[in-house]
Order: C-alpha cells, then sequence, then structure tokens
C-alpha cells in the first residue's frame, strides 16, 4: 500500500483543516503542512531549508514553533526516534502505524500495524493509563547501506 493513501485527502485544503482547529492559515504554517505531507519524517531544519526559498522571512525558529503548534492540535504527529538528533514529524496521524529506520543512513519509512491481531497494542500492565497510541521503532539496515544483501544481489 503506497504512503498517500494514508495522508490526507485534503492536501490543498490546509486553511480550512486550520482554520476548522483554531489557527490563522498562515502561508508559513500552509507551506510547512505542505511540505510534510510531501516530504513525511522531515525535522525543523530541513522543513526550513525546503520552505525559505518560497518564504524568504520565514526563520528556523518560526518553523520550530508551527511544528510545536500543529502537535500540539494533532495536525502532524511529533516522532522520536533513536539516534535522530532533532524530532520527525509528518501528516500522516489519522492511524497508528509505527517506523522503520535504517542504522546506517538514518532512512524512516512507514510500517502499517497488524491488522487483527496486534500485541503491539495491548501491554501486558497498562498501570492504570488508558492507552492512547503504540510507537514501535523497527531498526535494521536499508538495501543500500547493507554488504550483506548487496553480495546476495550480485550472486547469480
Amino acid at each position: 500500500m503506497d504512503q498517500t493513501t494514508h495522508h490526507h485527502a485534503h492536501d490543498h485544503q490546509w486553511p480550512q483543516v486550520l482554520r476548522a482547529k483554531g489557527l490563522r492559515a498562515t502561508s508559513q504554517r500552509i507551506a510547512v503542512l505542505d511540505y510534510l505531507h510531501h516530504h513525511p519524517h522531515a525535522d525543523a531544519e530541513t522543513i526550513f531549508q525546503a520552505v525559505r526559498a518560497p518564504l524568504p522571512t520565514i526563520s528556523v525558529q518560526a518553523v520550530h514553533l508551527i511544528v510545536q503548534d500543529l502537535s500540539a492540535i494533532g495536525l502532524i504527529r511529533r516522532i522520536n526516534l533513536p539516534d535522530s538528533a532533532s524530532a520527525r514529524y509528518e501528516t500522516r496521524i489519522e492511524d497508528n502505524h509505527h517506523h522503520v529506520q535504517c542504522i546506517q543512513c538514518g532512512r524512516i519509512e512507514d510500517v502499517d500495524c497488524l491488522v487483527g491481531h496486534a500485541p503491539c497494542l495491548e501491554p501486558s500492565d497498562t498501570h492504570g493509563m488508558r492507552i492512547i497510541e503504540a510507537s514501535i521503532v523497527f531498526r535494521g539496515i536499508c538495501r543500500d547501506c547493507d554488504p550483506i544483501i548487496e553480495e546476495r544481489k550480485l550472486k547469480p
């Protein structure tokens, strides 16, 4: 299943989405949402580098504040991954999916949660908490970084 099936259907309706959540639909917020929609798992610095050409007055601090605000109201998801220097963000918020991360190059991909039987969603002990989400990070070595996979491809 490709990633776009999970993303917001309202790709170019960010102004309405922002207003429905009680935020002004500024060009900066719309640019950040649009970039994340097409480039999931980006960090604030990457978002800043991408949106500053069309928005020369935007600052890194503004991008940090925008992703904080959008995360707080549930329009984007903040992802904290091992060995990642900074938080990543994505607009795929409708489901409880997980991530796989290459330990060499840092590439991050979405992993759909198990359908039907999902032990990752039922902890052995909730310690009296109402569970609202499960966050699983699978870590491995991607095809481009793995010499073992490369060797297998070369053998006839």
